[in-house]
């Protein structure tokens, strides 16, 4: 299907009834979509976020199935350093079992650091990898992933990404390894967008909070791959943009879907001490997938969803490395 054919066949919420009582909204602007898809067809790809270990990924893969939510990448918030080699492994083989992308964070950064500056009001230098120790473990756990099998690996610095996209063509770790910008380093305009694209991200999540003609914005500078919470975590805002999900895929493709969960304590780091409510929140987010994807169909904006299995970003645009 289409971009064109979807737009015109998709039913804005509430439209029919509105239109009837003289309250219908103006036509949608063509100028508005973004023109840009994944490789190999379609607008939007699924993610499941804070799969913290292999029985929380054990759960979201049950669920998935129970329900019939499509997936097309899961997501780790607490660290490749959180995992045991055997755990990692074990995470790898089931996503591959069902052609799933698995992206694991690096760290340390600055939340868990010593760095009191990143709990001041004005959060100071943020999530960051501090130092070149702190770099330096970035690059462990890339390297240590990678060996393992992981072909996805979250970053929330710039310096980490440049590079890790270093190594990534200097065969340090696999060419095919993609590397996704982290929500806690989200750009909020496009001159900040195109910059991670440059830096090496195959996908880059902005905050929930931005406006469709920021997306608009987006779009016109970069096709990177976007990554957006339609449900986001508390410490993330809390925001639900439900409804919004057909006008957010029009104007930010190509966009992952992802699928958190507000009103529930974080997770991050995850231990066992909080196994319970991290499983029951993977369950939970994989059933708010479920409503997306439901409310999706009613609308008639369901299709262009990229093939399942597809993880790799197409042709993107890079800074020059050094010799």
């Amino acid at each position: 299907m289409t971009t064109d054919a979807s737009a015109a066949a998709a039913r804005r919420p509430g439209e029919p009834a509105l239109t009837a009582l003289g309250l219908g909204a103006p036509a949608l602007d063509p100028a508005d979509a973004s023109p840009h898809t994944f490789p190999g067809g379609g607008r939007w790809r699924t993610e499941i976020p804070s799969c913290e270990g292999p029985e929380a990924l054990a759960v979201v893969l049950k669920e998935a199935s129970r329900l019939d939510v499509p997936i097309h990448r899961v997501s780790q918030g607490s660290g490749v350093w959180m995992l045991t080699d055997a755990e990692i492994t074990e995470m790898v083989e089931a996503a591959a079992e069902r052609d799933i992308e698995l992206c694991l964070f690096t760290g340390p950064r600055g939340t868990w650091d010593i760095g009191g500056s990143t709990r001041t009001d004005s959060r100071g230098a943020g999530l960051r990898a501090r130092g070149h120790d702190a770099l330096a473990g970035c690059v462990e756990d890339a390297v240590r992933a990678t060996e393992l099998g992981v072909k996805c690996l979250l970053v929330a610095d710039e310096g980490v990404l440049w590079t890790l996209h270093r190594a990534r063509l200097a065969g340090i770790v696999p060419a095919d390894t993609t590397l996704k910008v982290s929500a806690l380093a989200g750009p909020v305009n496009p001159a900040a967008f195109a910059v991670y694209e440059q830096l090496g991200a195959d996908s880059v999540n902005v905050p929930s909070d931005l406006t469709l003609d920021h997306l608009t914005e987006i779009r016109r500078a970069s096709g990177a791959p976007m990554d957006m919470y339609i449900e986001a975590p508390d410490d993330l805002g809390g925001y639900v943009r439900m409804y919004e999900v057909a006008e957010l895929i029009r104007r930010g493709a190509p966009l992952y879907l992802k699928f958190g969960l507000s009103k529930t304590p974080g997770i991050y780091p995850y231990g066992h001490h909080l196994r319970e409510l991290t499983l029951s929140t993977a369950k939970e987010r994989v059933r708010r997938g479920r409503l997306a994807l439901d409310l999706l169909a009613r609308h008639g904006a369901d299709g262009d969803m990229a093939p399942p299995g597809s993880r790799l970003p197409g042709e993107l645009r890079r800074f020059e490395t050094p010799a």
